[in-house]
């Protein structure tokens, strides 16, 4: 992502912290989200839930799918509200076209990590990722742990 993705008017929905868990990512690309109404509402409310989602790509489209968005209690009752439904990605053709390949390739998946703002729209960031084998997730919690150790011995010597 480019210094002008990450701007100070950016802010944080949700993240996929399984995602960095279970899962190399190689490529990150920010895609737009194609939204209900109320869908919009319970966003702005945290109602969102990243946890068992995963990208699919289908018809040389791709979709969110397994995101749960909590519907307000305050939503309209003639809209059908389906807190799991399958979600369009909005991205470039060049980007769908790369994520097709690498995707065809054996072990690569695609995964959303985090839901943010971006002005006035809702941007997803997915991952182009490869899974992990359980001796690579233990390295990486060794390696996290490790960063936490130093971080407290240096602030102890300061």
């Amino acid at each position: 992502m480019s210094k002008k993705a990450s701007s100070q008017t950016d802010t944080l929905i949700a993240t996929n912290k399984k995602a960095t868990h279970d899962y190399f990512i190689e490529q990150r690309f920010e895609a737009g989200l194609a939204l209900q109404g109320w869908e919009m509402k319970s966003i702005r409310a945290g109602k969102v839930q990243l946890k068992e989602s995963y990208v699919i790509i289908k018809n040389g489209e791709a979709w969110l799918f397994g995101a749960h968005l909590s519907p307000l209690s305050s939503a309209s009752t003639h809209v059908n509200t389906d807190p799991t439904r399958t979600r369009k990605l909005l991205l470039h053709r060049e980007e769908l076209n790369k994520l097709i390949g690498k995707v065809e390739q054996k072990g690569y998946t695609v995964v959303p990590l985090k839901l943010y703002w971006k002005k006035s729209l809702v941007k997803c960031e997915i991952g182009l990722a490869k899974g992990k084998k359980l001796h690579d997730k233990r390295q990486s919690e060794k390696e996290r742990d490790w960063q936490r150790e130093k971080n407290r011995l240096l602030k102890v010597a300061k």
